[in-house]
């Protein structure tokens, strides 16, 4: 029993090391075939023909995802061409194909070329980043870090200048809706002010108009008292009113500015006999 099982682990140790030696075979075979298309889709590039290059590189990609030239070189093409959604695409897809730092490194660096395109600042410093770690003597990775960090920083500061600007003028309406408020609380309040002062004036004339008519009841009064006789009349035009003379006075008064009148003229007329130049010639 025991020679059976060493036998059955040995047959299957066999197949399996034989079909992992078929498999790798055929990853070669598939590897090689990738790497010659490849080849055929660089010498098309090369010649300006983009459509046949493109081709050869999709169908080099397609046999091989162990080959990470066929991705770099088509994301190359689709950067010479501003097509840098499809070469982001292909730049990432070499990045993570590739098993050498040195294939990494392109792939990231070209990543940060995209961001940078995109005006993605944030996104390329990471790129170039991730450069550097699998090459960090590269100067131009490192340049281009400096430039995306410095491009940065400045989009921050126009973010926050123009977030400030638009806090600044929210301030503003809100505090020119204040001030419309209390024009208008004002304005409520003058129009009550105003019909306050409308409502007195009404008052008034209702007073005034009261009055009237106590005034007329008088009136009324007065025109009805000659109906009592003329006698009473007479009576009344006699007796003075209040502060007024009465006939009797008034005429004393005139006399005697009469009587007055009379005595200064009598002393004027002295005063001219006395003052009346004496003739001392002779008449001729």
């Amino acid at each position: 029993m025991n020679k059976i099982n060493t036998v059955l682990i040995l047959l299957f140790i066999c197949f399996s090391s034989f079909a992992q030696e078929v498999d790798e075979k055929e990853k070669q075979k598939s590897l090689q075939s990738s790497t010659n298309l490849t080849w055929d889709a660089n010498k098309a590039l090369s010649e300006d023909d983009f459509i046949a290059a493109e081709v050869d590189y999709r169908k080099a990609i397609s046999k091989s995802s162990d080959n990470s030239a066929a991705p770099y070189n088509l994301g190359n093409a689709y950067y010479e061409n501003e097509t840098y959604n499809e070469a982001f695409g292909r730049f990432k897809e070499a990045g993570e194909a590739s098993t050498s730092k040195a294939d990494k490194h392109k792939a990231y660096h070209n990543m940060g070329n995209v961001f940078m395109k995109r005006k993605d600042y944030a996104k390329a410093v990471e790129a170039y980043k991730e450069a550097l770690r699998n090459d960090p003597t590269d100067e131009e990775t490192r340049y281009n870090l400096a430039l995306a960090k410095e491009l940065l920083k400045k989009e921050q500061d126009e973010n926050k200048q123009d977030q400030d600007d638009k806090d600044k003028d929210k301030d503003q309406d809100e505090n020119k809706d204040e001030d419309k408020k209390d024009e208008g609380d004002n304005e409520d309040k003058k129009d009550q002010g105003e019909d306050g002062d409308k409502g007195d004036e009404g008052d008034k004339d209702e007073e005034k108009k009261d009055d009237n008519k106590d005034g007329e009841g008088d009136k009324s009064d007065q025109k009805k008292k000659p109906e009592q006789g003329d006698g009473d009349n007479e009576q009344e035009q006699q007796q003075p009113r209040p502060n007024q003379l009465s006939k009797q006075q008034v005429e004393n008064l005139l006399r005697a500015m009469q009587n007055a009148e009379k005595k200064v003229q009598d002393k004027i007329d002295a005063k001219k006999v006395k003052g009346a130049k004496i003739k001392t010639e002779k008449d001729w």
